[in-house]
């Protein structure tokens, strides 16, 4: 089969070089439509995405969440759901549309809409999985380790302080995100799955050849700025469930951070960020001898460049 014309959708809330970022790199990618929520509806990113023919740019004011049926929800997974179910509901110029977030990009060998072309026409959602950035000068990830009785082993050489309380050692999800088919009725879109009335991720298949880059720490102090966030309302927050139970001595991500700081405070973060998240010789070769070291070049202000000359 032939190419496909695929599409995204993200919430975004934050500075306006980083929404920029994601869609010119993203429509470098071949693109078709991008769907860009503005959480904050004054951000100065407004204009120049409205003024790109590829881009659909909605400011969330009252308006928007009036016309999506009520008051701004509280919580920004509920408003990312609502408005990438929104989107999808739109009348469609692309066969496939992913969720995903500002941070992340999709990395592939072969064109984006090749991939998804390929899929069986009973495949309704297809699963990207991710790989972590280390902090350094972010061309370097961490790969996703699927599961299995190998993972745990692996996980404990790679990270032996902290790795025992990650899942596949990864600050942030490992259950990756997904494109969806269009046209489809009853389909809401969540996070990290979609449900066709109560049936979740209908037609699920793995999309081996798209890997989504995930720039979940880019810096210490830019992983200090978000912390508090992920710890009270974020991929930290305390309903996150534990890796192991806590018969086993498990521990959820939020108490492991919680007993850090209890213990030793603001060092003890930094020896677990570098650790886990830093972007040292030595993790670099202990990643490298498992097979798990991605080393790639995003080349984000040059997309940038490209695609809103405007602004640079």
């Amino acid at each position: 089969m032939d190419d496909v014309k695929w599409g995204l959708v993200t919430t975004f809330l934050g500075p306006s070089s980083d929404i920029l970022k994601f869609a010119a790199y993203h429509l470098d990618k071949g693109a078709h439509r991008l769907f860009i929520f503005l959480d904050d509806p004054d951000s100065d990113a407004y204009v120049p995405l409205k003024a790109h023919s590829k881009i659909r740019v909605f400011a969330c004011d009252t308006a928007h969440w009036k016309k999506l049926g009520g008051k701004r929800p509280v919580k920004h997974q509920v408003r990312q759901s609502r408005n990438a179910t929104y989107a999808y509901r739109r009348k469609q110029d692309v066969a496939w549309l992913g969720h995903i977030d500002v941070d992340e990009f999709l990395v592939t060998d072969a064109p984006v809409g090749r991939h998804l072309g390929k899929l069986a026409e009973d495949a309704i959602c297809a699963r990207m999985r991710p790989m972590e950035q280390l902090a350094g000068d972010g061309t370097a990830f961490k790969a996703f380790l699927p599961s299995g009785p190998a993972r745990k082993a692996l996980v404990s050489q790679l990270y032996p302080t902290y790795g025992s309380y990650l899942r596949a050692g990864f600050l942030s999800h490992v259950a990756g995100k997904i494109f969806v088919r269009t046209g489809l009725q009853d389909m809401h879109l969540r996070i990290h799955n979609a449900f066709q009335g109560d049936d979740m991720n209908p037609g699920e298949v793995e999309l081996p050849g798209i890997d989504l880059a995930h720039c979940h720490a880019k810096t210490w102090d830019d992983w200090m700025a978000s912390y508090q966030f992920r710890l009270e309302q974020g991929s930290y927050r305390s309903e996150i469930p534990s890796v192991h139970s806590t018969e086993k001595g498990g521990l959820t991500i939020h108490e492991m951070f919680c007993a850090i700081e209890a213990h030793d405070g603001a060092a003890g973060l930094r020896a677990f960020y570098d650790e886990v998240a830093g972007d040292s010789p030595e993790l670099r070769a202990r990643l490298e001898d498992h097979g798990a070291l991605r080393l790639i070049n995003l080349d984000l202000d040059a997309t940038v460049a490209r695609h809103f000359p405007q602004i640079t």
